[in-house]
């Protein structure tokens, strides 16, 4: 009998620690997220209307890149990063190419989460690690076929982890998570004492 892996679904994990700047980056990238935390009413005003635990510019501000060069900065890093990904991926861009087309910080205080979604009309989506306190919250990934399992039974706790109906990515600072945007992931509760702080990004097909 031969058992085949076939449609796997490919993560990617990585990290801008160790890179030309890094720490200076870091650095430059929490002061902003929390100078727009300060200055984003807007922003401030749709998470409580729309109960997110802490703040995210998701709604507000869809120019950060622009607005701000750590920003446009963190965003050449990640476009590296997401090129080697799509070839990994065998995507067939044709004449067209990915481009970044939003970017957003997200600010989770403790004990908020974020449940379960996908990424509509983009390709490649991730999330980079600013703080990382102990106890922050992973990013848990979904296996896509879980909703046509219908009957079937839960799969053992020794599972190997490609195998798993959930698997969790903890991040540190720095850490980068790339996805294909129709994988649903979500955040569970931030059990660390303070926020936990991350940049989210789509990139789309052009």
């Amino acid at each position: 009998m031969t058992v085949r892996d076939l449609f796997p679904t490919r993560i990617c994990e990585t990290t801008l620690a160790g890179q030309k700047g890094f720490e200076t980056l870091l650095a430059d990238l929490e002061a902003a997220c929390r100078m727009l935390e300060a200055e984003d009413v807007a922003g401030r005003d749709w998470c409580r209307r729309n109960g997110y635990g802490g703040y995210t510019s998701y709604a507000s501000l869809d120019d950060l890149p622009r607005r701000a060069s750590v920003f446009d900065d963190l965003r050449r890093r990640l476009d590296r990063l997401v090129t080697v990904y799509a070839q990994d991926l065998h995507l067939d861009l044709g004449a067209g190419r990915l481009k970044m087309d939003s970017l957003w910080v997200n600010i989770l205080k403790p004990g908020a989460g974020h449940s379960g979604h996908i990424h509509p009309h983009s390709v490649i989506s991730g999330t980079m690690y600013v703080a990382t306190p102990p106890g922050a919250s992973a990013l848990r990934l979904e296996d896509p076929r879980l909703a046509l399992m219908m009957a079937a039974p839960p799969r053992r706790t020794d599972a190997p982890e490609a195998e798993r109906t959930f698997v969790s990515l903890a991040p540190a600072p720095g850490s980068v998570f790339l996805w294909e945007s129709w994988l649903r992931h979500e955040v569970p509760p931030n059990r660390a004492r303070t926020p936990r702080i991350s940049i989210s990004f789509n990139y789309a097909w052009s």
